[in-house]
């Protein structure tokens, strides 16, 4: 029979069982999990930080641009207000400003026209500007009413207005007699006129109830239109 061997098999209590090296699969087999779960934490903060920056950067630039375009659209009050403006302006208000625009432009003899000074007639051939009619002819045009560039004639394109219902921009009429009136000029309120009086003068405002002449020499006013 063979001889039993008396070596002793390697058991748990053998050197290599013991060995303080060898891994604990019980304690190793968590740690690849511990590390993955850290990692996911690490980058949902990132991310979550990511997005917040992010919606607030896009928060801010809409309402900046919200606001920008608030600032710019015209709002309805405004555009209200600028149509209650152009509502209340009437043409003898038009009128009235065309002329004031005038104001230190040459009387000329025959000047005037509906889009402006012109070169005049006889005395006035060399000199750009209006005479009386020109002028309230040139106003009444930018208001859309035409007028004849004859001073009679301007007396009987309208309705007569009494002393107490003259408003901005009627024609105020003076001098001729019972012959037609000699001179016109634009009311504008209170006692005061714009006209263009005579050769060698400019446009300009007088205060007619204050003049003994033009007192004593007015016909009347007339609202054209």
């Amino acid at each position: 029979m063979p001889r039993t061997s008396t070596a002793a098999s390697p058991t748990a209590s053998s050197p290599a069982a013991t060995s303080p090296t060898a891994p604990d699969a019980r304690t190793a087999a968590p740690r690849p999990l511990a590390c993955t779960a850290a990692l996911a934490c690490a980058l949902l903060a990132a991310t979550t930080a990511l997005a917040t920056t992010t919606e607030a950067t896009a928060t801010t630039t809409m309402a900046a641009a919200t606001a920008a375009a608030e600032a710019t659209r015209p709002t309805k009050k405004r555009l209200t207000r600028k149509k209650s403006i152009k509502r209340k302006l009437t043409r003898g208000q038009i009128a009235a400003s065309a002329a004031l625009a005038q104001l230190g432009v040459s009387f000329s003899w025959g000047g005037g026209s509906p889009k402006g000074p012109t070169l005049g007639i006889g005395r006035g051939a060399a000199t750009r500007g209006f005479d009386c009619s020109g002028l309230t002819l040139y106003a009444w045009s930018r208001a859309g009413v035409r007028l004849g560039h004859y001073t009679g004639a301007q007396f009987r394109q309208g309705r007569r207005i009494s002393r107490t219902a003259r408003r901005a921009g009627d024609l105020l009429f003076f001098g001729g007699g019972r012959a037609d009136p000699t001179h016109v000029a634009l009311y504008l309120g209170g006692d005061l006129m714009v006209h263009a009086p005579k050769t060698g003068d400019v446009v300009r405002t007088t205060s007619f109830a204050k003049s003994s002449y033009y007192r004593a020499v007015y016909r009347g006013a007339v609202r054209p239109g």
